[in-house]
């Protein structure tokens, strides 16, 4: 094992892993100043080597970024290395992706979407760069679970995040019939998230299948100007499934009553 003075010298010689948020919504749909702050603007401008989900959305973001804080390398000399689909890496795949910042280049991780590593892909290669000893570091931007726990009007102090439930209609049923014991029993907000083209199929599921006084918060499209956070009963969500709209992202969250 190196000493620490050597160590110290080592992680001063690398790049930093930056979290670079995005918007939640196209980057088309809302001026970017509104929902990232300058400095993690600026901080996105300085850096040239990207790992991202697409690299077509990512150059769309940068170019979103440009408009605002002038990049420091044109968008043409951007380097971006696409994260594989499945969440484990193993050390020499994630020592290829982290090569920039094992170079000394500080680096950006985004999503498609908001947070990166947070119901996006990323964990993974952050957990490598703590096992290469380099600075992570996150930046201030929105994430849809915070936003839609803010405005949901449910419990902010005790809650769990699913990510996508069963899509068989029966497992599904099952599935929310156990979130429901568990938010009744602990008092835990419970969130959970599914495709755009299947949400109506989920809120019909919320709106038929739990208790008549569980509630139900429903968040769509946040900060674009179409978005909302609607909270209703269960029972009362019957009479608004017309109110989600089509295909569009949207996040579920549940609390019931104590039994």
């Amino acid at each position: 094992m190196n000493p620490p003075d050597a160590r110290a010298a080592a992680a001063l010689s690398r790049g930093r892993l930056l979290l670079v948020p995005t918007p939640l919504a196209d980057v088309s749909a809302t001026p970017l100043q509104q929902v990232l702050p300058l400095g993690t603007l600026q901080a996105a401008a300085q850096l040239q080597y990207w790992m991202v989900e697409n690299a077509k959305t990512a150059r769309a973001f940068l170019g979103a970024v440009h408009a605002v804080c002038p990049l420091r390398l044109p968008l043409q000399q951007q380097q971006f290395a696409v994260l594989p689909k499945h969440q484990d890496l193993d050390a020499a795949a994630a020592r290829a992706l982290l090569a920039p910042a094992l170079q000394g280049h500080d680096m950006g991780l985004v999503s498609e979407a908001g947070a990166p590593c947070v119901a996006d892909p990323g964990a993974a290669v952050v957990a490598q760069a703590h096992e290469l000893g380099l600075q992570v570091l996150p930046l201030v931007g929105p994430s849809s679970l915070l936003l839609a726990l803010m405005a949901a009007g449910l419990d902010g102090q005790c809650f769990a995040f699913h990510g996508y439930l069963p899509v068989a209609d029966e497992a599904r049923r099952k599935a929310l019939l156990a979130l429901e014991r568990d938010s009744a029993q602990r008092r835990q907000t419970q969130m959970f998230i599914e495709t755009p083209y299947r949400n109506a199929a989920l809120l019909h599921a919320l709106a038929h299948g739990l208790r008549p006084d569980t509630r139900v918060s429903v968040a769509c499209e946040l900060t674009a100007p179409q978005g909302f956070v609607r909270t209703r009963s269960a029972a009362q969500w019957r009479d608004e499934l017309h109110l989600l709209p089509a295909r569009a992202p949207a996040l579920f969250s549940l609390l019931a009553a104590r039994p």
